[in-house]
């Protein structure tokens, strides 16, 4: 099962990877591009489902189901953890770009 996840992990930073793409080498038109605001919004959404997921293989291993195994726990706990830290590092960085705008003299 961990190889599906890493597949479908690999096929998201795929994904990501041709957005990101797209934007740096699409033109400057504003309609062309995908908005920034929904952008983030997604992908706050995929952080928090990698979380509920992660809490809900975690509580169905605890209360004893046989089809959820130790190792996809583990896996689903990971992506989400390494999901959030990322999140929380774009964020950081978003707060030092903001900051470091707010502090240029005009």
């Amino acid at each position: 099962m961990s190889n599906v996840e890493i597949n479908q992990v690999l096929a998201q930073m795929r994904a990501m990877s041709a957005v990101a793409a797209s934007e740096t080498s699409g033109p400057a038109d504003d309609a062309a591009g995908p908005d920034f605001g929904e952008v983030m919004k997604q992908s706050i959404q995929q952080v928090n489902e990698a979380q509920a997921e992660g809490r809900r293989l975690a509580t169905a291993f605890e209360s004893g189901d046989p089809s959820v195994e130790l190792p996809e726990v583990m896996v689903a706990l990971q992506k989400a953890s390494i999901s959030f830290q990322a999140m929380s590092q774009v964020r950081n960085k978003l707060l030092s770009a903001y900051q470091e705008v707010m502090n240029m003299q005009v």
